[in-house]
């Protein structure tokens, strides 16, 4: 069989198709199993799984002579995968954000935006009217409009941005002044009533009897719905605004419990599989030590010492079986258990939103099955250690991935270390959101004496969620470093006491006290008295 660094040399030198389509074929099973497992979704791990092989493509002639290209090709799905998850997860944030900053402001411009609207779409080309329709008045996502229009997803987004600002021009002409993100959410709220309950049934019986609906029903349907009170129209379109946050929130929800499902039954289809054939051989086998055992006692009874000893060893070999199908039942078990252990701690994060920290984002699906592994979920305190767990792993995560970043940024810039977090989004090899940059801060290394981690500044958490439970995390370039907080505030006192423990000495021919309590005379600052304070009630041994 021809190598992958041949097939790679082929294609890299001569163009090879054959070579190409070869290596899709040999690597295409193991890149879409690393996407699925990853973004969950049929559909994304196939154009995931383009992208890497495109990738490969473009890269082809750059790769080392040494690259192992399994490696090579797993590395990039990873990658991939997790650009296309926090992608779709900053979507789903912006759209629900925008659905709330509306819930204000939509009823009052649909009121002054509802009279023009349709003389606005009139004016709009015919691909342009479409392309609002489908997404604003339909909710369909950029990939389906995309898809309805015949082009791609960037194309669609294009198409819409462009008819979105024509009609905001066109209302702007006319004295309704209104932003093209202001615009799209009265549109998405609004452009499609709710008709009246009960029309759909009336107008599918009337059709199947073949009747008509006359003029003089819709007419009375009509006059019905106009002559509702303003106060009805203003509940009516707050109450479409809440429904449609509301829809977006449980249609979110499905999919990530539909996500779970599928996960889960991945996860379990293996083992079902190989238990139900392994319980399948036992039954077979059950049935061939009854009658082993009626043969047995037949030899016995003719003295067939031969054949006794192979049933002997017939009865050993189905009991070597049923011990496996016992071991495999086993195994079932405890990933059930760790799964459910996973859910719960899923859920409990969720029951203790101020206990969550934006760096969970970064936790895969395999860190949160490590977590709840160890989990410990049956005191409220026990709870608390937990959620601390979480959030350590969570910020070591970011921790990794920054202290790189620091490195990159430190040599594109002349060894100087950034003054703003925001300098680093370009050196981070995994997206990180603004909301996880703003938990950090960049200190003086000084403020955390115990870390050393070289250099004048550091990054550091703000203010941890429980001071008495989180890590301190110090990141540097390159490294990083963790301790409990009780270390950081010993050291700092410690530092604080300095100038003391130099005047006692310089008094006593350079001795060091006895007792804690001989440097109390040289104490000169509140800081000074504080830090003792503090140095006493921690150095103390606790009374039971």
């Amino acid at each position: 069989m021809t190598s992958d660094a041949q097939l790679l040399r082929d294609y890299a030198e001569a163009k090879s198709q054959d070579a190409f389509t070869e290596l899709v074929r040999r690597h295409l099973d193991l890149v879409y199993s690393a996407a699925l497992r990853q973004v969950r979704s049929p559909q994304l791990a196939e154009e995931i799984s383009q992208s890497v092989f495109a990738d490969l493509a473009r890269a082809a002639d750059k790769l080392k002579p040494d690259t192992v290209l399994t490696a090579w090709l797993y590395q990039i799905a990873r990658r991939t995968a997790i650009d296309v998850i926090r992608r779709e997860s900053r979507r789903q944030a912006r759209e629900r954000l925008a659905v709330e900053m509306a819930a204000m402001n939509t009823a009052t411009d649909w009121n002054h935006i509802a009279p023009l609207l349709e003389d606005a779409m009139e004016a709009l080309e015919e691909t342009d009217r479409a392309a609002i329709l489908l997404r604003y008045f339909e909710n369909k996502s950029l990939r389906e409009v995309g898809q309805s229009l015949g082009t791609s997803d960037d194309a669609a987004q294009k198409r819409v941005s462009r008819a979105v600002e024509r009609l905001r021009e066109f209302f702007a002409k006319r004295g309704v002044t209104v932003g093209a993100s202001g615009l799209v959410l009265v549109l998405s709220a609004n452009a499609v009533q709710a008709a009246p309950a009960g029309l759909a049934i009336t107008i599918s019986t009337a059709a199947l009897a073949g009747t008509a609906i006359t003029a003089s029903t819709v007419l009375a349907a009509t006059t019905k719905t106009i002559a509702m009170t303003t106060l009805q129209k203003t509940l009516v379109a707050a109450t479409v605004v809440v429904l449609t946050s509301a829809g977006i929130y449980e249609a979110r929800q499905a999919a990530q419990l539909h996500d779970q499902v599928q996960t889960l039954q991945q996860r379990q289809a293996p083992m079902a599989q190989e238990t139900r054939q392994l319980q399948n051989s036992f039954a077979n086998a059950t049935n061939q030590l009854a009658s082993l055992l009626a043969e047995n006692a037949l030899l016995k009874s003719n003295s067939n010492q031969a054949e006794l000893l192979r049933l002997r060893g017939e009865v050993t070999r189905l009991r070597e079986a049923n011990a496996r199908t016992a071991e495999a039942d086993s195994t079932t078990s405890l990933m059930k258990s760790w799964l459910a252990r996973e859910e719960r701690l899923k859920q409990i994060v969720d029951q203790y939103p101020d206990k969550r920290t934006p760096d969970m984002q970064l936790l895969s699906e395999q860190d949160w099955l490590n977590q709840a592994k160890d989990a410990n979920f049956d005191t409220d305190k026990s709870i608390q250690r937990t959620l601390a767990n979480l959030r350590n792993a969570a910020g070591n995560k970011f921790a990794q991935i920054a202290s790189e970043a620091v490195t990159k940024y430190m040599t594109a810039n002349h060894n100087q270390f950034p003054t703003d977090l925001a300098q680093l989004q370009p050196y981070f090899n995994t997206p990180v959101s603004d909301a996880i940059l703003s938990r950090w801060e960049i200190v003086p290394q000084s403020a955390y004496p115990n870390q050393g981690m070289g250099g004048d500044w550091v990054i550091a958490v703000k203010a941890p969620v429980d001071r008495e439970l989180d890590s301190s995390i110090v990141i540097g370039a390159g490294n990083y470093g963790s301790s409990d907080y009780r270390s950081v505030d010993m050291q700092k006192a410690i530092v604080s006491l300095t100038p003391a423990l130099k005047a006692y000495a310089a008094d006593h021919a350079g001795a060091q006290p006895g007792i804690p309590a001989g440097i109390r005379p040289y104490l000169t600052t509140p800081e000074q008295q504080a830090a003792f304070d503090y140095v006493m009630q921690h150095s103390s041994p606790k009374k039971n």
